[in-house]
């Protein structure tokens, strides 16, 4: 079994954001760096499909130099080893762009499985994990919360809108993304996180794998303005009600 699990360096979101000098980014200085959540989960499952099936599994990450320290987790969790794909400039590329990048590196590794998480928590668009498929020309399932593989067979579970989840079939090579409630992300053990130390850690240049320009860029970041608050009424039930009543007179065409 040769399986990939694609993850993304992203701030802590108890960070506290500014703009940065462009105008098309958050500032990336003094931010706290962790993998995105939805990945943990790809990694988890990717991890947990090595022990059943065997094999060889992969992590690759697009990034500047400090996402290694990222890589470095998904390593000590169980991945055999990792792809960096380099590139300063991977914030200013849309999710067909990265999609592309991915797909070239994986077009001619024969990965059996792709994991991906559902999206990523900085921009989060959802739409890299199925544009990787079909770059690639194999099936793709979204937001799983179930997986179990048997005979060349990966049976998922899809979470749907009002908490209902669909079973689907699809054989392998194919790509799932992964959603909250999939599993359980194991916390790496010191003597894997030693391990980390002897396992391959390439660097890829962007350019050697991305052949085509973006199709989109951000034009301008900034924050939502700021509105005033609410208004808390107190008092019995018809003090309420009139005063309700005054407001919508005051603030809107309401007649009473």
């Amino acid at each position: 079994m040769n399986i990939l699990v694609c993850i993304k360096q992203v701030p802590d979101m108890e960070s506290k954001f500014k703009v940065n000098g462009e105008g098309n980014w958050y500032d990336s200085a003094g931010l706290a760096w962790r993998m995105n959540e939805y990945d943990e989960y790809a990694v988890e499952q990717a991890v947990q499909l090595k022990e059943q099936a065997g094999g060889d599994l992969t992590v690759l990450c697009i990034g500047p130099e400090r996402v290694k320290e990222t890589m470095k987790k998904a390593l000590a969790m169980g991945c055999d080893r990792g792809v960096h794909v380099a590139d300063d400039d991977s914030y200013k590329k849309d999710p067909f762009s990265i999609a592309s990048i991915i797909a070239e590196h994986a077009k001619t590794k024969s990965y059996d499985v792709i994991f991906t998480g559902l999206q990523s928590q900085d921009r989060g668009s959802a739409q890299v994990g199925v544009l990787t498929a079909e770059s690639l020309g194999i099936p793709s399932v979204t937001t799983i919360v179930g997986f179990e593989f048997a005979n060349g067979t990966i049976t998922v579970k899809r979470e749907l809108e009002g908490g209902v989840k669909a079973v689907v079939k699809l054989p392998v090579p194919a790509l799932v993304t992964c959603q909250l409630g999939l599993n359980t992300p194991r916390y790496p053990t010191l003597p894997n996180i030693m391990k980390v130390k002897k396992k391959e850690l390439i660097t890829v240049a962007v350019a050697d794998l991305l052949k085509e320009s973006a199709l989109e860029e951000t034009q301008a970041l900034y924050f939502p303005e700021k509105k005033g608050g609410g208004l808390v009424l107190e008092g019995d039930i018809g003090e309420m009600a009139d005063k309700l009543i005054k407001i919508l007179k005051e603030k809107t065409a309401v007649l009473a």
